[in-house]
């Protein structure tokens, strides 16, 4: 997934005065509670951690988030279910 974002980008989100970026980042891929992916289909937004809103959009069985692809879903994890997409996701802030 970050092998998609421009060369030099990781390294300065990991930058120690970049700190709340990564944060915001991070946690504009979260999104409280555990929504599978029956769920996701009903929904046209979700509200991510960070407090932005994600774009959720299903097409002939395709479901993105924002611009990225989700490529695998229901990922069983201890603190609810992981949904991978191909992609780094950027709020519009």
């Amino acid at each position: 997934m970050f092998s998609t974002v421009p060369a030099g980008t990781v390294e300065n989100f990991l930058k120690p005065e970049n700190k709340d970026m990564l944060i915001d980042i991070l946690t504009y891929h979260v999104v409280s509670g555990k929504i599978m992916a029956s769920d996701v289909v009903k929904v046209e937004s979700a509200q991510s951690l960070m407090g932005q809103s994600i774009k959720v959009n299903v097409t002939g069985g395709k479901v993105m988030v924002n611009n990225a692809s989700v490529v695998a879903t229901d990922v069983a994890a201890s603190n609810g279910a992981i949904h991978v997409i191909d992609a780094v996701i950027m709020s519009k802030q």
